[in-house]
């Protein structure tokens, strides 16, 4: 009995591993030449495998996508709010939530970067699932920014303007910041970048 439970626990122990090769190589190809760009027989030839074989494991292209979404940006929202406990002044609060999120992409920055490539090629649940967590994140800056107005902290102007500016910065940073720069100059990136956010949305 124990035999057959070593069996099916190395059979699924395959299976896992098979998964996260093809999600792994389909992470490195949307990144590379976007959701439109990259075909299921893109992605097996990659990996070394039929398409037949991409298949067992993923129906179809998009859900290779949400299964990236699955293993990193869906955890986002949950990261931000983490990062505000315990923080009390409107201004840290944001401070530490931009940190934070550019902490975020920067651990997922090939599939932070997919989510806004060919995102009209996705089907309408695949849509669904990516402007649900896209909604959750701009609620939280949101929030945070309402914060900084009732401070007076905040700069005249709509408040979801300001939060999409805001998220339109860290987006870009993810374009043309070099992973490869090293940790003490992605420090003093991140450092100007949040610099540029609060003088934006407080004016000092």
């Amino acid at each position: 009995m124990a035999r057959v439970v070593s069996l099916k626990n190395s059979s699924a122990a395959r299976e896992a591993r098979g998964r996260e090769e093809l999600v792994e190589v389909a992470v490195e190809l949307f990144a590379r030449n976007g959701f439109a760009g990259t075909s299921i027989r893109d992605i097996a030839d990659a990996v070394g495998r039929s398409v037949s074989n991409v298949y067992h494991y993923f129906e179809n292209k998009e859900a290779l996508w949400l299964a990236i979404l699955e293993r990193s940006v869906k955890a986002l929202p949950a990261r931000l709010r983490g990062a505000l406990e315990g923080v009390s002044e409107p201004r840290a609060r944001i401070a530490a939530l931009v940190r934070e999120h550019l902490d975020v992409s920067e651990q997922y920055r090939r599939e932070s970067r997919i989510f806004f490539i060919d995102e009209e090629r996705l089907s309408a649940s695949g849509n669904k699932a990516n402007k649900r967590i896209q909604r959750e994140i701009l609620t939280i800056y949101v929030a945070e920014l309402e914060g900084l107005r009732a401070a007076g902290l905040l700069v005249d102007g709509d408040v979801r303007v300001t939060a999409f500016n805001m998220l339109g910065v860290i987006n870009w940073y993810l374009r043309w910041s070099k992973p490869s720069a090293g940790q003490a100059k992605r420090e003093q990136t991140v450092d100007q970048v949040l610099a540029f956010i609060l003088r934006g949305a407080t004016g000092s």
